[in-house]
């Protein structure tokens, strides 16, 4: 059960509306490439809005790289896409230092990192030290090379798919790695009517007719700092604090939610009031969200899955 807004807040004024109608615009036409997956799409667009990453995760063929691609066509900003394999080296990714013989000079040439958004694709087929150089920049917003630091450009968001672990050729993200990401999901199959219209189209583009340019960055910036203006109570608060303690001394777990976790999943729940239209944060934000955000950031005991114990805990946790 829900506290009431009246319960957990103060009144106070709403979000500016002038950006949200290109989010709301945005949200409508992903629901063209995703057919009754507003989970997925509403997931996304929090992480997006948040400033954090996002992860996919499913087996191959089911529309994850179709979905990143439209929405980074949908966003005027700078997209670029690496294909991870297991030949990937770490400065494929964040660049290299050439020797200019005519400057007689090193010069530094960056790398794909360097976009408003970067879509790795098939993250876990790279070997876990190409992994790892996407770990400074997803957290710092930054990469080092030969002791020099580079900034990446603003805003900065990571889109990444994976293949299911049991699949051949893969490598366990480290969970260093995992804890960097603000939401895993899962798409899963369309629907059988749907797969069927996808059948018969077989031969068109799939993202010929998926608009280009709806939110901006001026947009999503704004979005971004409309974010830090969103209310959170006391209450609120210690009803995440409770939860992540109790994630710390379930039995079903040998590591909990982290600091990072839970300051995460907070930002993804101010992310939902946003786009929805509020000012502040209810409990309903953050229990919608939690899967999503924290059963990929626990480290389960035995064989048990992670998003039932995150389950079990919100049902626990008294609001």
């Amino acid at each position: 059960m829900a506290l009431t807004a009246a319960k957990t807040t103060p009144t106070v004024s709403g979000p500016d509306q002038s950006f949200l109608k290109n989010f709301q615009t945005l949200k409508i036409e992903l629901t063209n490439i995703l057919h009754n997956k507003s989970t997925v799409i509403e997931t996304t667009l929090c992480a997006l809005i948040s400033g954090g990453h996002l992860l996919l995760e499913d087996v191959p063929g089911v529309g994850k790289t179709t979905f990143i691609k439209a929405l980074a066509k949908m966003l005027n900003l700078n997209v670029s896409r690496i294909q991870f394999t297991s030949d990937l080296l770490p400065s494929d990714i964040i660049g290299v230092e050439i020797f200019n013989v005519a400057t007689n000079s090193f010069e530094f040439h960056k790398g794909p990192v360097f976009a408003n958004v970067v879509m790795a694709d098939e993250l876990n087929r790279a070997s876990p030290r190409t992994q790892s150089a996407l770990l400074e920049a997803m957290g710092e917003g930054m990469v080092s090379v030969d002791r020099k630091t580079y900034e990446l450009p603003q805003p900065f968001t990571v889109f990444a798919s994976q293949n299911p672990t049991s699949s051949i050729g893969t490598y366990d993200i480290p969970e260093s790695q995992m804890d960097r990401f603000s939401a895993l999901l899962r798409i899963g199959y369309p629907e059988a009517e749907r797969e069927r219209q996808i059948f018969l189209a077989s031969t068109s583009e799939p993202l010929k007719n998926v608009p280009v340019g709806i939110v901006s960055s001026e947009d999503l910036i704004a979005a971004r700092n409309g974010v830090e203006d969103i209310h959170i109570s006391d209450g609120v608060v210690n009803y995440v604090k409770n939860l992540v303690d109790a994630s710390r001394t379930s039995k079903d777990l040998r590591h909990g939610i982290s600091t990072r976790g839970g300051v995460s999943w907070i930002r993804m729940a101010k992310a939902k009031a946003l786009l929805e239209g509020r000012g502040y944060v209810i409990p309903d934000d953050l229990q919608s969200l939690a899967v999503a955000c924290l059963a990929h950031r626990v480290v389960p005991a035995g064989g048990v899955n992670p998003e039932s114990v995150i389950k079990d805990l919100l049902r626990a946790t008294d609001i």
